[in-house]
């Protein structure tokens, strides 16, 4: 990839740490303490890294929402129900769909299917993992309908903070 040059940044995010409470829907986890605290941080990295996305698509999940709306007040957050559960093959045709113009796109979900969907992208084999909180900003100079597997480029991948 040329220096400076990009057509697509694609920011993906899992959703911070749920609670795990007896007889609640999986749908319906809830964010711990330390979930509010990470995914803020995370929404505060973000824009440190003086990204701006224009769009978000996101599981309908509550965490995944709570996680949303606390690292990403600014953007434009789409439910789509199709990121629950994905498996990555899902999660990059739903990618491929997004608007052309949508230069900085987020994806929040879950894993294991946003690890994977990472993997698959920057053409690597396992990893780190990805714990909850966690986002990875890829690069890429493909329009999303051609996104595809070792077509991005990890430019930053935080830890477990």
């Amino acid at each position: 990839m040329g220096v400076g040059v990009t057509a697509r940044t694609l920011v993906v995010l899992r959703h911070a740490e749920a609670a795990t409470v007896p007889g609640l829907a999986d749908r319906e986890r809830p964010l711990t303490a330390r979930g509010e605290r990470d995914a803020r941080e995370a929404g505060e990295a973000l824009a440190g890294l003086g990204l701006r996305p224009e769009v978000a698509l996101c599981s309908p999940a509550l965490r995944t929402r709570r996680t949303a709306e606390l690292a990403l007040p600014d953007t434009d957050v789409r439910f789509e129900s199709g990121i629950y559960e994905a498996y990555p093959d899902e999660l990059l045709e739903l990618l491929r769909r997004s608007d052309p113009e949508v230069r900085t796109l987020v994806l929040v979900g879950h894993n294991p299917g946003v690890h994977e969907l990472v993997m698959g992208l920057a053409g690597a084999d396992g990893g780190d993992g990805f714990p909850p909180g966690a986002f990875t900003v890829l690069e890429t100079e493909d329009e999303w309908i051609g996104l595809g597997a070792g077509r991005g480029v990890a430019r930053w991948a935080p830890g477990r903070r």
